[in-house]
């Protein structure tokens, strides 16, 4: 019932398999939006000091990129499925880990193994599969809809679960538990959100590509354009591994001394924006091109990162933070749309680990860099240092990419 509904609600001509890889999104967006806030309250309160909870979050960023490249490059076509199973049994054994294991250097080994993602967006293993598995669920005229709604229901769920990141903290106080064993609740709903995603995984009708041997040469016809984005992809992603979530999330609990509860509200508005905005993204990429749509909306949301640094309170730096996530997801949908575009089928699957990859590797080396700073100042510079590359970016893909466009785009007569 709930596959049906949701398959009435993806554009016309999406196969029944795009509706279980959109659920199967929104539920662990769910729980790894619950995670990403839980995350640096959890470590704190475990003992670790901003410092050691920066490299964790390195270690948990680098582990995915290692995985994904592997999964990219030497998995065979066909087995999609077999490989979103396996990380869904990886996921099951990072959530029991994290609730059982409490030592630093154990615990950042199962961060590095392990599935957990302490962004609002998707850093794991399963991203570039699905991504895969899913342009090959309709037509070139519905593909960036169809990522639209894919990232739709990631960023609705996060946003949820970002809400529900106080729940297990707030029932605790009234049952007087232990503060961390409260928290360990969080993680015991990722490992549980695990197995249900292994069964819808399991119903997947058939594989996204067609049988056969692993190719020698992934990228033999795309090489120049995925490295190219691969790399400017990776210099976005630099800057964003100064704010992923937990970052932000550990920056208002020093900064403005916030609680969880305050914490998970303020990221569960700023979720349901970015979830939203989604939708715009597509029609907006109907006018005026996926590259432009990229850069024109991410472009401003930088800006407004970097302002909300030198806000003197914490509502005007809330204010510039929501304002900013109205913005700056709907590039998403956008770029994912955009590398499926611009490579060949057999490829698709390659460039997606290729490009992705990349990005979590940038994004592992700066939040061990926040960390530090956060443990010597509650200034946020961070999030000037992250804003000022993310527009970095910005200006370097329109100067690129601006004249390169997909095929749909070229025949669709658009400037």
């Amino acid at each position: 019932m709930v596959l049906r509904a949701i398959h009435r609600l993806l554009p016309a001509g999406a196969q029944p398999d795009a509706a279980r890889l959109v659920l199967a999104r929104s539920l662990r967006g769910f729980v790894d939006g619950m995670v990403s806030v839980l995350l640096a309250s959890y470590l704190t309160d475990l003992g670790f000091s901003a410092g050691e909870v920066g490299v964790l979050i390195t270690g948990t960023l680098l582990g995915s990129a290692a995985l994904t490249l592997s999964v990219g490059l030497f998995a065979r076509p066909g087995d999609t499925r077999r490989i979103l199973l396996a990380a869904s049994g990886l996921m099951l054994v990072t959530g029991l880990g994290f609730v059982g294991v409490t030592d630093f250097w154990p615990l950042l080994l199962i961060a590095f193994c392990g599935t957990l993602n302490p962004s609002n967006g998707d850093v794991s293993v399963f991203l570039p599969t699905e991504q895969a598995a899913l342009t090959e669920t309709i037509d070139s005229r519905g593909r960036t809809a169809l990522f639209a709604r894919y990232t739709l229901g990631g960023s609705f769920f996060a946003a949820l679960g970002a809400l529900a990141s106080g729940v297990p903290v707030a029932v605790g106080r009234w049952q007087g538990w232990d503060l961390v064993d409260a928290q360990r609740a969080g993680f015991v709903l990722y490992a549980c959100a695990a197995v249900a995603v292994g069964f819808i995984y399991l119903g997947m009708r058939r594989p996204a590509q067609g049988g056969g041997r692993r190719r020698r040469n992934p990228l033999a016809r795309s090489r120049s354009v995925v490295l190219r984005l691969s790399a400017l992809f990776s210099l976005d992603s630099l800057g964003g591994g100064f704010v992923v979530q937990s970052l932000l999330a550990l920056w208002l609990f020093e900064r403005y001394d916030l609680s969880v509860e305050t914490a998970g509200a303020i990221f569960f508005v700023a979720g349901l924006l970015s979830a939203f905005s989604q939708l715009a993204s597509a029609w907006l990429a109907e006018r005026i091109g996926l590259v432009r749509t990229m850069v024109y909306t991410h472009l401003p949301a930088n800006g407004l990162l970097v302002l909300a640094a030198f806000m003197p309170n914490a509502p005007l730096a809330v204010a510039c933070l929501l304002a900013r996530t109205a913005l700056s997801q709907m590039d998403v949908p956008a770029r994912q749309s955009y590398v499926m575009a611009m490579v060949p089928p057999e490829e698709r699957a390659a460039a997606a680990s290729v490009t992705n990859v990349p990005r979590s590797l940038a994004s592992a080396l700066p939040p061990a860099l926040a960390g530090f700073l956060l443990a010597h100042t509650t200034f946020g510079w961070p999030l000037v240092l992250g804003g000022a590359i993310k527009a970095g970016y910005d200006l370097l893909l329109l100067a690129q990419f601006q004249s390169q466009r997909p095929e749909e785009e070229l025949a669709a007569g658009r400037a």
